[in-house]
């Protein structure tokens, strides 16, 4: 289908729409507004796929906002119309800020989003048909703060992540009647029915109405077909938008202006390929995403990636365990950049994400989940835009991932500047990540950790076939991470190479930069190092002299349990300093109550037991709980 002007929209839309999208830039509907928009505002559910950089956000607000104003009468306050769930703060953030862009040309719902300052100013009527949105995120406000704020302004649309929805929609005060709610929408719907939302979203569904239109829209959401009878649809619509591949047929699933390729590197040269990739690419990239499959690697790799790549670059960390003020900062950091810089981050930016100017991908890792490949390369080529991506793969098996991917109809072809690296280059790269990790010890215990995690999300892949753990060079990843050493795990059972990786550390002597953690290890080397210590107990188990263990052993468990007790005792005791002399009293008096029920249920079990019970009660009453 080719792209249709705005005004030829059945029904039509309001001049105010047409007037907006025209100043936003959006001359033309894409084939996958031109199909939806329709459809979504003549009361059809419907089930849209397309690919990424298609405009599927424009596709489901329109008509979400379209319905919102086409009412008869204004939505009760306190009553919500429509909802948009979408899988990651990032795009929930993303689509509001649509929302709030398109808005803008609305007078009444721009003046109910920005209300005036000055109390002079006559406001709108609440007869005025209008659009109030509320953005609902966690870890960005508590959900009382969400719950204040949506009784305060009485919003008539949500646009919320799935956990925190749930928890405004449990509210007695949130009300999403049938003669209220017209409209939900699911961004990202195979997402958002993987088994981490499925609870979530159930419960959510329980809360809305059944005489409702819905809406998924996704880049892969056939493949979540089997599982759309779990969100209600009845007799939805499929939309599927495709693009023509080389051969002239509607077969591929990725943007016609991006083009996917793959790297074959050793796996000692993988972060050398990173910065091959970056310089061979004309012109160089102003923005790059990587991709690597965990949290624990994110945070490794922003640390020993900086000298491989040297300063042309600015690299930034993102992952979904970073606090949600630290996600922000960092997202921002990146859009905003003026300088080439490196969004270093794992799936949690794969998923719709628009952000400006990304001109290439680059997976370091495979996704474990391969319907992911498609987003990731989605974040460039976006809009008609050029965009590159390129996938790193081990020489032997991985190679056969090609395969895999034309057989799912994402072709990928070879990266037009083949890998030539040097032995001089491998040393020095090698040599300037391990100046870094014995510069201090803590990036060692982050190396050794992100290495492990990185291991088991490699084990979990679901083309396993293809990645097999068996098949890793254990050595030259290790030597590629910068690692001191192999770590212990059980993938390493039988290896039979070098596990010290050529290399020889004083480990008694390698040091924190943090002092007080640098403290609190020599002082674990001298208690082992006492007549009677841990060590000569059991000289078996690993001491502190060979390595603080990274994965906490049980003896430190002990006393980190053991001081957490002893901030609690700390914590209350100052609670009870600061009771009144009754508050005391009362205290007390609940004590000796619980004692003496705790006493009289002791005995009673001890004589059922015995088989006395029914004489030795002596009318006593069962106790049945507090009141």
């Amino acid at each position: 289908m080719s792209s249709r002007s705005w005004d030829s929209v059945s029904p039509p839309l309001s001049q105010w729409i047409l007037d907006a999208v025209s100043s936003m830039g959006f001359a033309r509907m894409t084939p996958v507004q031109a199909s939806s928009i329709p459809l979504f505002m003549a009361h059809k559910d419907v089930v849209v796929e397309a690919v990424t950089g298609s405009g599927k956000t424009l596709a489901f607000l329109i008509p979400v906002v379209e319905k919102l104003l086409r009412l008869e009468e204004p939505i009760k306050k306190h009553h919500v119309g429509a909802i948009i769930i979408s899988p990651t703060r990032e795009l929930a953030s993303q689509i509001y800020k649509v929302l709030l862009s398109l808005l803008e040309f609305h007078s009444p719902s721009a003046a109910a989003i920005n209300p005036p300052e000055d109390e002079n100013v006559p406001r709108q009527k609440s007869s005025t048909l209008k659009v109030v949105p509320q953005l609902l995120l966690g870890g960005s406000s508590s959900p009382a703060e969400d719950l204040s704020t949506f009784l305060k302004r009485s919003p008539n649309l949500l646009v919320s992540t799935p956990g925190r929805l749930l928890e405004l929609l449990s509210s007695p005060h949130v009300h999403c009647p049938q003669s209220s709610f017209e409209m939900l929408v699911l961004d990202e719907a195979d997402r958002l029915l993987d088994l981490g939302f499925k609870d979530e979203l159930q419960k959510i569904l329980r809360c809305l109405p059944k005489q409702r239109r819905t809406g998924l829209f996704s880049a892969s959401v056939s493949e979540a077909v089997d599982q759309l009878v779990r969100v209600g649809l009845r007799n939805p619509v499929k939309v599927m938008v495709k693009v023509k591949g080389a051969s002239g047929a509607l077969d591929k699933r990725t943007p016609a202006s991006l083009q996917m390729t793959y790297l074959t590197t050793p796996p000692i040269h993988k972060f050398l390929a990173l910065r091959h990739i970056l310089s061979s690419v004309q012109p160089t990239p102003q923005k790059t995403i990587c991709f690597v499959s965990t949290c624990s690697a994110v945070d490794y790799l922003a640390a020993i990636l900086p000298p491989i790549l040297g300063d042309d670059f600015l690299l930034i960390p993102l992952h979904g365990k970073h606090q949600a003020n630290v996600r922000q900062k960092n997202f921002t950091r990146f859009t905003t950049s003026a300088i080439p810089s490196i969004l270093l981050t794992t799936d949690v930016a794969s998923r719709g994400l628009d952000i400006p100017s990304v001109d290439l991908v680059v997976q370091i890792d495979p996704p474990s989940d391969p319907k992911t490949f498609i987003h990731r390369c989605g974040r460039a080529g976006r809009a008609g835009r050029r965009g590159l991506s390129v996938v790193l793969l081990h020489p032997g098996r991985e190679e056969d991932y090609v395969s895999f991917l034309e057989v799912r109809k994402t072709p990928v072809t070879p990266f037009h500047h083949p890998l030539s690296i040097s032995d001089t280059d491998t040393n020095s790269s090698v040599d300037k990540i391990r100046k870094a990790v014995l510069a201090d010890r803590a990036l060692h215990d982050r190396g050794q950790k992100s290495f492990v995690s990185w291991v088991r999300s490699y084990s979990k892949h679901q083309a396993g076939s293809i990645f097999r753990v068996s098949d890793l060079q254990w050595e030259e990843l290790g030597k590629a991470w910068g690692l001191l050493k192999l770590p212990k795990m059980p993938e390493l059972k039988n290896f039979t190479g070098d596990r010290t990786l050529g290399i020889n550390i004083d480990w008694e002597g390698y040091a924190y930069k943090d002092k007080q953690r640098e403290k609190r290890r020599k002082e674990l080397l001298q208690e082992n190092a006492q007549p009677g210590g841990a060590s000569q107990q059991n000289p078996k188990k690993r001491t502190a002299s060979e390595s603080v263990a990274w994965s906490h052993n049980a003896e430190n468990k002990e006393k980190k349990l053991k001081r957490r007790e002893q901030k609690k005792a700390r914590k209350e005791k100052t609670r009870w300093e600061n009771l009144t002399a009754e508050e005391k009293e009362k205290h007390l008096q609940t004590e000796r109550m619980v004692e003496e029920i705790r006493r009289k249920n002791e005995q009673q079990r001890l004589l059922k037991r015995a088989g006395k019970a029914e004489d030795a009660n002596g009318g006593d009453e069962e106790f049945k709980g507090f009141d």
